[in-house]
């Protein structure tokens, strides 16, 4: 009983080393970021960002909140996000943002968002939304926001305007 008892602990042993590999190429790294950093010139008061998109720029208006402060100390950051509905482009974060969400009722073209604790979103339409979103800010002038992004995935820079 005893030399059972070994050989399937043995067993079980050697089958979790072995979904431990080291090898295992299918999850890519994703560094954590620490949110806790603060930045020491004054950008933690600032309330513009701005975004470049290709050579376009783009300034936004944040919003005053919890989930803008912990998003501003990212920055800069340059995400590509991906196409999702022909209306916007979004990017999953690596870690989850503090929330507030509530339903807008009227998404606008401009408006930057965040979905659930991690999904960054930007919208270049105007469209009626049954989902809920914790706002971060909008950007002041979208005119040309959707020629910018264009129909598929783009890059986006996003930093502190000065």
């Amino acid at each position: 009983m005893k030399k059972i008892a070994t050989a399937l602990v043995s067993i079980m042993m050697i089958t979790n080393l072995s979904a431990c590999n080291s090898n295992d190429t299918g999850n890519l790294y994703t560094p954590e970021i620490n949110y806790e950093n603060t930045r020491q010139n004054g950008d933690e008061n600032n309330r513009s960002i701005k975004l470049l998109i290709d050579s376009v720029e783009f300034i936004a208006v944040l919003e005053d909140n919890e989930t803008t402060s912990t998003f501003k100390k990212l920055l800069p950051i340059t995400i590509n996000m991906s196409e999702l509905n022909n209306n916007e482009k979004y990017y999953n974060l690596p870690n989850p943002l503090p929330t507030n969400s509530s339903n807008p009722g009227t998404i606008r073209n401009g408006d930057l968002m965040l979905y659930g604790s991690s999904t960054l979103v930007l919208f270049y339409k105007n469209f009626s939304t049954s989902y809920s979103y914790t706002r971060i800010g909008s950007i002041d002038n979208p005119s040309g926001l959707q020629s910018a992004l264009g129909a598929s995935d783009v890059t986006i820079t996003f930093e502190i305007q000065r």
